[in-house]
């Protein structure tokens, strides 16, 4: 862990600030007692995958393996249409 002044933070905030961009916590004194400390940020948490249904399994246990003909899907479309 690195150490500065008040002083040091003053008239050289650049490398203090850099050294807490390396990741590198630094201890603020004052008359060589600590007053502060900066730290750098967490690293950022993702979030956890959030888990999609899966629609193909609801399908089969509420069809099961049953297949439309597709003579009768084309007599369903024809009267969805109003050819009927």
């Amino acid at each position: 862990m690195k150490s500065a002044t008040v002083r040091q933070l003053r008239h050289d905030f650049g490398t203090v600030l850099n050294w807490v961009e390396e990741g590198e916590p630094v201890e603020i004194s004052k008359r060589g007692k600590v007053v502060a400390m900066i730290t750098p940020p967490p690293p950022p948490s993702r979030p956890p995958a959030k888990k999609r249904p899966d629609f193909a399994a609801r399908l089969k246990l509420r069809d099961g393996n049953r297949v439309i003909p597709a003579s009768a899907m084309n007599d369903i479309l024809d009267y969805n249409k109003g050819a009927h």
